[in-house]
């Protein structure tokens, strides 16, 4: 895999960068060819986080973790993306029939009572679409109390969806054709 360091308030050491390698390493048996991805480490007061996104064609895998100590939250990331990995297997390779980019038969399945109950869709909302500012979008969702909202921009004249991060700031996510 290559993977692009960055760091929030800390600095990416050699040695960080050398560990975060070898345990993402152990993800290579899934891919058929190197993939790229972005590895963030930050530190929030006393906590150590990381952010791993592998970017696939047409699929982004993504964990993040924080603990006290940053080799314990690397650990916890890559059993993330394992985990996942095993979860979605079946969809994933309806996605990919042609295994051209991850390799199925090194995927292990999970045993079934981790599989959990089938998603379903349990409700369904339409509601009228009128165009506004971020800010107004950022002020609707406040008022009701959500962590996202789907608005029209008034600048763009497309949907987008304003939603809340763990951080406390907002993301806004904007479609491109």
């Amino acid at each position: 895999m290559k993977m692009n360091y960055t760091g929030k308030n800390v600095e990416v050491t050699e040695a960080l960068k050398d560990v975060t390698e070898k345990k993402l390493g152990k993800l290579d048996k899934y891919f058929q060819k190197d993939v790229e991805g972005n590895v963030t480490f930050s530190v929030e007061k006393n906590r150590k986080i990381i952010e791993v996104t592998i970017n696939l064609p047409g699929t982004i895998l993504r964990a993040e973790e924080s603990s006290d100590d940053m080799y314990a939250s690397i650990d916890k990331a890559v059993d993330i993306l394992e985990r996942q990995m095993r979860k979605h297997k079946t969809k994933l390779q309806r996605r990919y029939q042609n295994g051209e980019t991850i390799r199925f038969e090194n995927i292990a399945p999970l045993p079934v009572e981790e599989e959990g109950e089938k998603l379903k869709v349990v409700k369904r909302k339409k509601f009228d679409l009128k165009p506004m500012s971020t800010e107004e979008a950022v002020l609707q969702m406040e008022l009701l109390r959500h962590n996202f909202f789907v608005f029209m921009n008034a600048d763009s004249e497309e949907i987008s969806v304003i939603y809340k991060r763990k951080d406390g700031h907002y993301g806004l996510i904007e479609p491109e054709f």
